[in-house]
């Protein structure tokens, strides 16, 4: 199982080979055996850094609305594959303690190990985009400070989720923790519960 500490690793190499290029456009080129946990976790990141990009991209005052919508619905078939991505996670990581006795005092964990792994994602791209705020050279002082304390924050957010995420890790392990993978069910993206989507094909 991996720890935390090698998670981040993964996503900051993925982070760092999407700006190589920093083309929402460019193709993912996963270096990970198909099938592997890296291989997920690497993929997970990706998506979310060219996601983050298009949230980006979207806030220009200057798109034009044709634009604008095409990338709205290109956000939203990214975070159906995000989700999508993470039960695949779940599933993975939680088949390793299907054997595991559990403890007669375990109790059922709030967040699966997945779900806390994608915010350690999200926050490896704060981490990289705060990093580059807070030293730009065109920004006054003042603006740089107040994002250097931003940074500080986000590093001490990052200790302490890789905590938790090793600590949930090594409680499944031991049967000390319970943990379910709820599917997220969502509907919006679903023609068969979507009102829109299932009243335009009558």
């Amino acid at each position: 199982m991996l720890k935390a500490e090698e998670m981040m690793a993964l996503f900051n190499l993925s982070i760092e080979d999407y700006h190589s290029k920093d083309d929402v456009d460019s193709p993912e080129v996963n270096p990970f055996p198909i099938g592997s946990m890296q291989e997920l976790l690497y993929t997970k990141n990706w998506i979310d850094t060219v996601q983050w990009h298009l949230e980006d991209i979207i806030r220009d005052p200057n798109i034009q609305p044709e634009k604008a919508l095409e990338i709205k619905r290109r956000i939203d078939a990214s975070n159906q594959k995000r989700t999508d991505l993470v039960e695949q996670i779940d599933d993975a990581m939680l088949s390793l303690f299907e054997g595991v006795k559990l403890q007669s005092y375990a109790r059922l964990n709030t967040e699966s190990p997945a779900w806390a792994i994608d915010r350690l994602s999200i926050l490896a791209l704060k981490l990289y985009h705060m990093q580059i705020e807070a030293s730009r050279e065109n920004s006054s002082p003042e603006l740089q400070a107040k994002n250097q304390l931003k940074l500080s924050v986000l590093k001490e957010q990052e200790q302490d989720l890789s905590t938790a995420i090793d600590h949930l890790l090594e409680d499944l392990a031991m049967g000390r923790r319970i943990s379910k993978v709820y599917r997220q069910m969502k509907m919006y993206n679903d023609p068969e519960l979507n009102p829109v989507l299932y009243k335009s094909e009558n």
